[in-house]
């Protein structure tokens, strides 16, 4: 059985999970995995699947005439075990360049791995949600140094917990 990872995107139009996943599931593909959401008026997916072989899954895909889509071998996922603990770093604060690199880095710096991240721009606001595993005992100092980076980037930055039900 063959692994795969499939980007999509296209503009955003009703029916296109559908469309996609209709295709998808024609030559037996089993998604396994997916994110999928509209970034201005684009619709992407990012989608873990098995079943299908590379050129099979290109294929049904390719009908596909107003999305742009990627299809690469993966190897399946070891049983890898989450090590640390969930939490939430939230941003919020005028746009400005650099803020994700800043706040990523300072992730990194203390350890921290990035499960999940989205931003959006409302106007002048910019918001950034990130899911981070931190490992054991981190989340205090990794506190402190996103206030330092918050105030070097002029915005506010939270870090808090994750509840079990938000993941």
């Amino acid at each position: 059985m063959h692994e795969l990872a499939i980007t999509v995107i296209g503009p955003d139009r009703t029916g296109i999970v559908a469309d996609v996943a209709e295709a998808l599931a024609g030559v037996g593909a089993n998604l396994t995995d997916s994110t999928m959401t509209r970034l201005r008026g684009h619709f992407t997916m990012t989608l873990i699947c098995n079943g299908p072989s590379l050129a099979e899954a290109e294929a049904a895909l390719a009908p596909l005439a107003d999305v742009v889509s990627e299809v690469r071998s993966v190897a399946p996922e070891a049983d890898k075990k989450d090590s640390g603990d969930p939490y939430v770093v939230s941003v919020h604060g005028a746009d400005r360049l650099g803020i994700v690199s800043a706040v990523t880095r300072v992730v990194a710096a203390g350890g921290g791995n990035i499960t999940d991240l989205s931003t959006r721009l409302t106007g002048t606001l910019y918001v950034l949600i990130a899911e981070v595993d931190l490992p054991v005992g981190a989340a205090d100092e990794l506190a402190e140094q996103l206030a330092v980076a918050a105030a070097e980037l002029g915005v506010e930055v939270t870090l808090r917990r994750a509840e079990s039900e938000m993941l």
